[in-house]
């Protein structure tokens, strides 16, 4: 911990109980049961956008390829609601009951053996958490092993979210191809379909949420915070002083793949399908500007983010269906251009400092800031 103080200050600890507040309490008492699934919906994204800031905002390890990880943890809960929904009794219509449809459809005769392990519900959950680390470690060691970094690294892992995205799509027979996995149903015979099941399902991302929050917050608040601020701003100096500058790299990433595959595990509990759409190189990107928009040097900042950019793009396209785009692109340059730092930015500038002056709290060391750059020694 910097200077021996706790990983969230005063003021820490007053914006985590406005975010656990408004998420908690108030938006379950003044949103109806759809929009509160579709808050919940928007909150699986967070995931992934706490993940970018300790990537991007911390390391200055830019990935365009989240949405792998993402898609990895979907596709992981899918396959296990998926076998919960085709058993013998609902499948006894088809060629052959005991597998889903699109397997049936595509004359696959009986269920592949990487199919086997999602029938448990325990081996699914250690998949969602083992499977995206295993592919992140693979892709960091590769890279980061031979310093390949920044817009090269960036490019590298948008090709392999588009790799990625084609090879669900060919492989129509397991994977549902194109259209996904649809039609899932229950959660260890448990209706998901239901208002009610949305609602508690809300209450579990939230919860989740916000003990990825926690986690990120003590991971960038240590030593190894500092050291990946350090690595962003001069690697070299690093590297020389004896840390292995790659390990730091890939054990971030790996995390932030975690995070985004428990976003994508609860995307598919909460929509009830998951999709080659939400893996490729689109929603990477934007997933990219959620962290922009609430600030890439803040955790809060990265919830708030993706929920007013979903918010404004649900509301544009409702309300100007044909003008929609043009407004949320507006929106996105607005805040590049005149808001540099996002919406933590914002706050920071306008009112961090009252509410430190009103806490009694004495600031963060600026080694703690990563948008701070120290002088040179």
């Amino acid at each position: 911990m910097p200077n021996g103080t706790t990983f969230l200050t005063r003021s820490g600890w007053l914006n985590l109980a406005i975010l656990a507040i408004f998420l908690l309490v108030v938006l379950p008492l003044v949103v109806d049961p759809f929009r509160l699934n579709l808050v919940g919906k928007y909150l699986t994204y967070a995931f992934v956008a706490l993940g970018l800031v300790m990537c991007w905002g911390y390391g200055g390890i830019l990935s365009l390829g989240q949405g792998c990880f993402f898609g990895l943890g979907g596709y992981c809960m899918a396959m296990y609601l998926k076998l919960e929904a085709s058993s013998i009794e609902n499948t006894k219509i088809q060629s052959t009951p005991g597998i889903p449809d699109f397997m049936d459809w595509n004359q696959i005769t009986a269920l592949p053996a990487f199919w086997v392990p999602f029938k448990s519900f325990p081996l699914t959950i250690i998949a969602i958490l083992i499977l995206p680390t295993i592919l992140a470690f693979v892709i960091g060691a590769a890279m980061f092993k031979r310093r390949v970094g920044g817009v090269y690294f960036a490019i590298i892992t948008q090709a392999i979210s588009s790799i990625l995205t084609i090879l669900i799509v060919g492989q129509q027979g397991y994977t549902g191809g194109v259209n996904g996995i649809t039609d899932l149903r229950t959660l260890n015979g448990w209706d998901i379909r239901s208002d009610h099941a949305h609602t508690i399902l809300y209450f579990v991302c939230v919860i989740l949420l916000i003990a990825c929050l926690l986690l990120a917050q003590y991971v960038t608040c240590s030593k190894l915070g500092r050291i990946l601020v350090a690595m962003r701003e001069k690697e070299d100096r690093v590297r020389f002083s004896g840390y292995s500058v790659a390990n730091f790299k890939i054990f971030i990433f790996c995390l932030a793949a975690v995070f985004a595959a428990i976003g994508g595990a609860m995307f598919t509990l909460q929509v009830g399908f998951m999709s080659p759409t939400f893996v490729g190189i689109v929603p990477s990107i934007e997933m990219v500007i959620y962290a922009a928009v609430g600030g890439r040097f803040s955790l809060f900042g990265a919830i708030y983010g993706t929920l007013l950019v979903n918010f404004a793009k649900t509301s544009f396209s409702e309300s100007f269906p044909e003008l929609w785009l043009f407004g949320l692109g507006a929106l996105f340059i607005g805040v590049v251009m005149l808001f540099p730092n996002g919406l933590a930015g914002i706050y920071r500038s306008t009112l961090d400092p009252y509410v430190k002056r009103l806490l009694g709290s004495t600031p963060r060391p600026k080694s703690a800031d990563p948008s701070v750059s120290q002088p040179a020694e």
